[in-house]
């Protein structure tokens, strides 16, 4: 993996450690990271032990960061950038290959607001 990639995948799993007690992480190895909330909660028709939140997986020529608010929740992304926008494939995976100043600013207010949104839900702790 290059220099640049490791840089993005770095200010990834930064950006959701940030984010701890409300999630946790049950998952930091090299190759990926999972974060979850901390309330038990049914997602779907199974409980667990925590909603899931997200993941962070390199990839050869990107990293691909799993974001599961823009799934659960999409009216509270409709803003989200050009920019960040170009990079989602499919309804919740972001394909990132280049980072810049202004995409690291829309990812972390991304990830704030699906916080936020997972705590007016009750599914994040406050």
């Amino acid at each position: 993996m290059d220099n640049e990639l490791k840089k993005i995948e770095s200010f990834l799993k930064e950006s959701f450690q940030a984010y701890t007690p409300a999630l946790k992480i049950s998952s930091n190895k090299p190759g990926s990271m999972e974060a979850h909330g901390t309330i038990p909660t049914m997602q779907g028709r199974q409980k667990v032990d925590g909603f899931y939140f997200g993941s962070i997986v390199p990839k050869p020529k990107d990293i691909r960061l799993y974001f599961f608010p823009i799934y659960t929740h999409p009216q509270a992304f409709e803003d989200i950038s050009e920019g960040l926008r170009k990079c989602l494939k499919g309804k919740s995976c972001f394909h990132i290959k280049k980072m810049d100043e202004t995409l690291k600013e829309d990812i972390s207010r991304m990830i704030k607001t699906g916080i936020e949104t997972y705590k007016k839900e009750g599914i994040l702790t406050k």
